[in-house]
């Protein structure tokens, strides 16, 4: 968009308009020559980005600076109207789109019914479902700055590329929906994308290493190093379902045998579940369900919420598998705090509290003493609220 190339792409002008953004966004109003410290320019020059700023209606006053004595110099910060970021989590049933002002308030939560499919017709839709959502926002479009998304999979969000859904050759993803959505479009791994949610607006009070275990359909991990998003060389880290774990011959999805993931992960769940009805045990679900091998993570989540014993006990038996893998990433990584998340997480403490006793037993108590062990607080929110802040992260560099 114009709106956006004009002010934060290319010249010195426009670098600087980005760090003085980005400044009232880390650090709330400032005066003009507090500016001019930040951008390392003239008082009189970036004077004058403040009133182009102001404007365009991006900043504006915030009042005073209170002083002794003399003038009292104008304090400046953002208008939060001045820019929006949409943010889109794509999952296997749905889209969950969210809209946020300049100050990452978030002023729009939407969900749209949606397949998840590795097919061109999939991609069709996104694209489509995209373009009709941003149609229908009552905010100045020309205000709509950055679109992140977060999908499931191998994500490369600095080439732009994806590698478990949607893979577009040598053209990267990111420019196929930049182009015909029509604004600029980065992407990112769900499991990111959750942590850097409850990183920034979920249950982090001051802690600046963390693990988020996203336990959903397959396993992800999100880490966070000294307030820092860690994404590896290629943008592929927290692979942690692909490690290998057991030898159980399970064909995991990622096609290999052995993996986490076979054991500990929404698919896993399930499996379990259908072999203990077929091999006997009973369940509520027997009852409700017309086809026992249609069950979903959620039916068995409910069922154990209603004191399901069978549902429980094969929630509980994850939890402790989870939480051996937790012990082995504590000691590696000595976190001040791990987060489990995910679709699971709403079995709460059925699966919390069995991870904990895991990790007592398997982790070194020197170590684990120093790590606090919580349920994720925006749940099935995570990834929505991450794809916003990530939009806004990504066009001022936070």
């Amino acid at each position: 968009m114009k709106y956006a190339e004009d002010l934060f792409k290319g010249s010195k002008n426009a670098i600087a308009n980005r760090q003085i953004i980005t400044y009232f966004i880390q650090n709330g109003a400032a005066t003009i020559v507090d500016l001019a410290k930040v951008v390392g320019m003239s008082v009189p020059t970036v004077t004058k980005l403040v009133e182009n700023l102001t404007a365009l209606e991006i900043i504006k006053t915030h009042g005073k600076l209170e002083t002794e004595g003399g003038r009292h110099p104008n304090l400046y910060g953002l208008n939060q109207d001045g820019g929006y970021f949409l943010g889109i989590a794509v999952e296997n049933d749905r889209l969950l789109f969210g809209l946020i002002n300049l100050n990452g308030e978030m002023i729009i939560k939407q969900s749209e019914v949606y397949t998840l499919a590795d097919s061109a017709e999939g991609l069709s839709e996104l694209t489509q479902k995209i373009k009709i959502f941003i149609d229908t926002l009552n905010v100045d479009k020309d205000k709509l700055l950055n679109i992140d998304i977060s999908i499931p999979g191998r994500i490369n969000s600095d080439t732009g590329y994806s590698y478990s859904f949607f893979y577009t050759g040598e053209r990267s993803l990111t420019d196929y929906l930049s182009e015909h959505i029509g604004y600029e479009v980065c992407i990112d791994n769900d499991s990111r994308a959750k942590t850097y949610g409850e990183y920034l607006r979920g249950c982090i009070s001051k802690e600046q290493n963390i693990l988020y275990y996203n336990v959903s359909e397959g396993l992800g991990l999100g880490i966070i190093i000294d307030g820092k998003l860690y994404t590896g060389k290629s943008g592929f880290s927290g692979e942690i379902g692909h490690t290998y774990a057991y030898d159980n011959e399970i064909l995991c999805y990622c096609g290999k045998k052995g993996c986490l993931e076979t054991e500990v992960s929404g698919r896993a769940l399930k499996r379990k579940f259908v072999e203990r009805i077929e091999a006997g045990e009973n369940s509520l679900l027997c009852m409700e369900l017309e086809n026992i091998r249609d069950v979903t993570m959620k039916d068995i989540i409910d069922a154990a919420i209603r004191e399901d014993t069978l549902c429980i006990d094969l929630i509980q038996h994850l939890g402790n598998e989870l939480g051996k893998n937790v012990a082995n990433m504590i000691n590696v990584f000595n976190p001040e705090l791990v987060i489990i998340g995910g679709d699971l997480s709403l079995a709460s403490d059925y699966l919390i509290e069995p991870v904990r006793a895991a990790v007592r037993r398997h982790s070194l108590n020197l170590v684990n003493k120093d790590s606090k062990i919580i349920i994720s607080k925006l749940k099935d929110e995570a990834a929505v609220v991450g794809a916003c802040m990530l939009a806004r992260s990504r066009m001022f560099i936070l």
